[in-house]
């Protein structure tokens, strides 16, 4: 009878924290559908291309430890790109805090820079953010972030590089 009563609860108890991560976000793309992208390498020529913790990452979906990229405790005014195209994807402009030990970005530059795909793994339904340009894996994006859109795009420091703005000097 306890182990019964012991197995109820464990799923009630996974099936609330499964419920619980659930985002209202909506994918761009049509679920099954496989998406188009304009860079295409092999998989040899990512790996010449990428250090290994971007190949890791921008290749195989992987994601770096929190508190560990170079840009989750970084505040210089720019522009971020992807790793692995250089295809511009956030503003310094819309980079936040979140607490999570990523980098957080309120919104992206342009959405036609990104794909949204769901993403089942790990038991836990989350949308997946996807570089348009070479369908690289940049991180999540989730509906906790602040005001005007709500998102939180969650990205890894080894999928973006920065360029700092350049001064506009008007004489």
């Amino acid at each position: 009878m306890k182990k019964n009563i012991i197995l109820f609860m464990l799923l009630l108890l996974t099936t609330s924290i499964i419920s619980c991560a659930q985002q209202n976000i909506k994918p761009n793309n049509s679920k099954g559908k496989e998406m188009s992208v304009k860079v295409q390498k092999t998989d040899k020529e990512w790996k010449e291309s990428l250090s290994p913790e971007q190949y890791q990452i921008l290749r195989e979906k992987g994601t770096e430890r929190p508190f560990t990229g170079k840009y989750w405790n970084f505040d210089e005014k720019g522009i971020y790109s992807c790793a692995a195209c250089g295809q511009v994807l956030f503003d310094s402009d819309t980079k936040f805090d979140a607490g999570c030990g990523w980098p957080s970005f309120s919104d992206v530059v342009n959405n036609k820079n990104v794909i949204l795909k769901d993403d089942y793994s790990f038991g836990m339904h989350r949308i997946e953010v996807i570089c348009s340009n070479c369908g690289g894996h940049l991180g999540h994006v989730f509906d906790d972030g602040p005001k005007p859109t709500g998102q939180r795009y969650c990205i890894n420091s080894a999928s973006i590089e920065f360029e700092k703005k350049k001064d506009d000097v008007h004489k």
